[in-house]
């Protein structure tokens, strides 16, 4: 595949750079197990220099419907970065970069709910975070920003078309709080029941924070497709491994996909007008 080398300071690179007619409006970050699209015709790979250093892995850009999207995997191919270690601000960045307005990710996630079972896709609408030690901003300073999001951290919008077209082929749940731990160890017990019992969460993983605060500091709009692949460890006898992870995520990988390819046509020319919105008033 061809690879086209890029460095750059700035939030947009033109077109012709690249080689195409305009910048993908729409970038997908996937999870544990989806370190390829395979939904894109026309595909070439975009290594990104960016003042946060490289991103994960060179950006792919293809077309899907006829519009061009770009993706990254998150951990890298090979799944070559632990969740402490991804290098979220040199991800978001290159996005931006690439003119990327909305960005829609995949990731693995345990299930902290009965009701809520292995195989499931959950579309999430708020999260908590109990990372501890990950780079959470642009905006080291001097220039100092306080970004909004609490009311809707994910674009509702962007959410629907993932659980209209996500039930159509899976069982499907809109709704849910995700906690972020650090990781890269899994919960014990007591931390398991403390999400769930006190905390009030639904699903569980380790790279939500800070990759949805970064883009969300930058004006993009973040939807999220949450593929639960365990019960964490609060049900009686239930272990969770690495192995089943990676099992589980491979099983809906397809599924993913499918979504992804039906829903990113969908997505509004114009929606990023209202996430940019998070970033009036936030600067001191």
């Amino acid at each position: 595949m061809k690879v086209v080398k890029v460095t750059t300071n700035a939030f947009s690179i033109d077109a012709g750079v690249l080689g195409i007619d305009e910048l993908p409006y729409v970038g997908v970050i996937g999870g544990s197990g989806l370190y390829d699209p395979g939904i894109f015709a026309d595909s070439f790979e975009v290594q990104l220099h960016t003042p946060y250093g490289l991103p994960s892995d060179n950006i792919i850009l293809g077309k899907l419907g006829g519009r061009w999207v770009a993706f990254l995997p998150r951990h890298g191919r090979g799944h070559k970065y632990p969740p402490h270690k991804i290098p979220y601000r040199a991800n978001i960045w290159a996005l931006r970069a690439l003119g990327v307005k909305v960005v829609i990710s995949v990731s693995a996630v345990g299930s902290l709910r009965g009701d809520m079972a292995p195989g499931d896709f959950v579309i999430p609408d708020q999260f908590v975070d109990m990372t501890k030690s990950r780079e959470y901003t642009f905006y080291d300073g001097p220039r100092t920003c306080h970004v909004q999001i609490g009311l809707e951290p994910f674009t509702e919008e962007i959410q629907s078309l993932l659980y209209e077209e996500g039930q159509k082929v899976n069982k499907s749940h809109k709704g849910a709080c995700y906690v972020c731990i650090e990781g890269p160890r899994f919960s014990t017990r007591a931390e398991s029941r403390i999400w769930r019992e006190v905390y009030g969460c639904d699903i569980i993983g380790m790279t939500l924070v800070p990759e949805i605060v970064l883009a969300r500091e930058l004006g993009m709009c973040y939807g999220l497709l949450a593929i639960i692949t365990d019960y964490d460890i609060w049900v009686p006898h239930e272990a969770v491994t690495a192995e089943a992870v990676e099992k589980m995520m491979l099983e809906k990988t397809s599924l993913a996909k499918h979504v992804l390819a039906s829903v990113i046509p969908r997505v509004p020319r114009d929606i990023h007008l209202k996430c940019e919105g998070t970033l009036r008033h936030a600067c001191v």
